[in-house]
This record gives structure tokens, C-alpha cells and sequence, in this order.
């Protein structure tokens, strides 16, 4: 069994300073709201809607205690970054789900959209995924549970797998790394709220949590990254 003991904090990404949580915003639907909508729909984007001020999906949202918005280009800090962990493998096939035909665990469907600084959705972002399977176990000989994959031209991508096991030192996470073209790498992990060892995990950050929701025997979550691309 191979295991990630996970007790420091020396990950690196193109997320700077001191990440802030995405505050809430009460006075109308937010750029990201409206973008993922239209996009949703197919629908062109109205140029109007370029100077609708924009947030992330709210800290409030995942449970957690929304801190003031931070005063940066359109209210929204980079994703942070989290340690890669010592079982990342390069060279991961590509696609969009990492389930195998008699896989075991929970099924579990992560979706999202990566922005800029600007707030605006960004195409053909690489995401590389790799997690434990749902005995804890990381595949360190061959690539289950692991994949990369590209955002499709609204800025999207969708993940199908397990929700991943449990082992010794670690609340239940995802790694990622994440590179919009031309850009730097951000390395972090995701996390599921409701979680005990998440009060206990060192690496755990709040930020990093995910909508989770049961849709009966499978779970669906979502998280939207924040990429520190100048737009």
C-alpha cells in the first residue's frame, strides 16, 4: 500500500500572497454566475456584461465564514496552492474519467470552470488528476485514478471517478495540477466538507472545499479554480 503522509506545506503554483476566501455579493448576479449561465445555454456573451462586478462561488456557499472581499483586480484571488505530495506521476493518460469496469468506491463527478484574475473562463487549461482509490491506495505502477484532461472553449471541464479513501495523516482529497497555456503550473488539492479528519489534516485549507451533494448513490460536487492569468 502506498500512502501520502502529507505534513508539510511547501506546494507551488501560481497562486501569490496570502489567498483570501471570495466573498459574496449582494447586489445582483455576479460575471461568473452570468458567464457560466450563458455558456451553459450556448448563448454569445453580451459585451455589457464585461463591467458586471464578479466573484467566485462564495465561502458561504461551502459552509465556511466569508471574510471581506479582497481588494484585487475583480475580487477574486488565485486558487491557492497545496504540495504535490510524493505521488504524482507525469505522462497520465488523457480523459475525462478515470473509472474502470468494476471499479469499486462511491462514484463521484467533479465539474467546474477555470477563470482569470478577470474573471473571465479560459480555454484549453490543463488539469491533472490523481488521487487514491477507495481503499487509500495510490497506483504507483500504472495510472488508475490518474488523468489529465483540457477545459473546453467556455472554460469547463468535468471529472468522473470515486470519492477516494482514507488513510493514516490525510482528510479525503483530489490532487490537481492546473496550467492555462503559456502559463505557470498550479499544484493543489481539493477537499469534502463534513469531513472529521479535516480538523485535523495539517494541510487541509477551507478554500479549497468543494460543493459536495448525494444524488442517490453517487455524489456530484463542484469547484471553480482562479488561475493567476492577467486578462
Amino acid at each position: 500500500m502506498e500512502h501520502e503522509s502529507g505534513t508539510t506545506g511547501d506546494g507551488t503554483g501560481d497562486g501569490g500572497g496570502d489567498p483570501g476566501n471570495r466573498g459574496g455579493n449582494s447586489g445582483g448576479p455576479s460575471r461568473k454566475t452570468v458567464l457560466k449561465a450563458a455558456a451553459a445555454v450556448g448563448m454569445a456573451l453580451p459585451v455589457a456584461l464585461i463591467g458586471v462586478p464578479a466573484l467566485a462561488r462564495t465561502a458561504g456557499e461551502r459552509g465556511v465564514t466569508p471574510e471581506a472581499t479582497p481588494a484585487c483586480d475583480d475580487g477574486d484571488d488565485p486558487t491557492p496552492p497545496q504540495m504535490e505530495g510524493p505521488y504524482f506521476k507525469p505522462n497520465s493518460p488523457r480523459r475525462t474519467s478515470l473509472l474502470q469496469p468494476g471499479t469499486p468506491g462511491t462514484r463521484l463527478t467533479v465539474t467546474g470552470y477555470v477563470f482569470g484574475r478577470a474573471c473571465l473562463p479560459i480555454s484549453r487549461v490543463l488539469l491533472d488528476f490523481w488521487q487514491a482509490d477507495t481503499y487509500g491506495t495510490y497506483d504507483n505502477t500504472g495510472f488508475r485514478f490518474r488523468g489529465h484532461q483540457f477545459t473546453d472553449a467556455t472554460g469547463a471541464f468535468r471529472l468522473t471517478t470515486i470519492v477516494p479513501g482514507l488513510y493514516p495523516g490525510r482528510t479525503r482529497h483530489l490532487h490537481v495540477k492546473v496550467q492555462a497555456p503559456g502559463r505557470p503550473v498550479l499544484t493543489t488539492q481539493l477537499y469534502f466538507p463534513g469531513e472529521p479528519r479535516n480538523n485535523t489534516d495539517p494541510l487541509f485549507d477551507a478554500r479549497l472545499l468543494m460543493n459536495v451533494r448525494t444524488v442517490g448513490n453517487a455524489k456530484e460536487a463542484d469547484f471553480d479554480f482562479v488561475l493567476n492569468v492577467p486578462q
